[in-house]
C-alpha cells in the first residue's frame, strides 16, 4: 500500500507561480508512474502530467510549457512547478501512483486576482 500526501496549494494571482509537492510512503518499492491530476467541482478529474521512475514525462496540452513535473526517487517525492498560472488552472490537485492506484487527498489551487 502506498500513501500519498500533497502540499503547496494556495491562492495566487494570474501569471503567478506555485510549486506542489507529493510525499510517498508505504510500499514505495512498487512506485513506477506517478502523476498529477486536477478536478473542478462538478467536473471529471483530468490528467495534468505524469512522470516515470526514469523521469520520462507527459503533459496535458493545457499545461504544456507552463508546468514542470519532477521527482526525487531517493526522497520519494514528486513535484509540480506551475508557472504562468491562469484562472482556469483553479482546481483541487491530486497526486496519483499508477501501480497501486493510490490517491492523495488533494490540495486546492486558486488562481484569482
Amino acid at each position: 500500500q502506498v500513501q500519498l500526501v500533497e502540499s503547496g496549494g494556495g491562492l495566487v494571482q494570474p501569471g503567478g507561480s506555485l510549486r506542489l509537492s507529493c510525499a510517498a510512503s508505504g510500499s514505495i518499492f512498487t512506485i513506477y508512474v506517478m502523476g498529477w491530476y486536477r478536478q473542478v467541482s462538478g467536473k471529471q478529474r483530468e490528467l495534468v502530467a505524469t512522470i516515470t521512475s526514469s523521469s520520462s514525462t507527459y503533459y496535458a496540452d493545457s499545461v504544456q510549457g507552463r508546468f514542470t513535473i519532477s521527482r526525487d526517487n531517493a526522497k520519494n517525492t514528486m513535484s509540480l512547478q506551475m508557472n504562468s498560472l491562469k484562472p482556469e488552472d483553479t482546481a483541487v490537485y491530486y497526486c496519483h501512483e499508477a501501480r497501486s492506484g493510490a490517491w492523495g487527498k488533494g490540495t486546492l489551487v486558486t488562481v484569482s486576482s
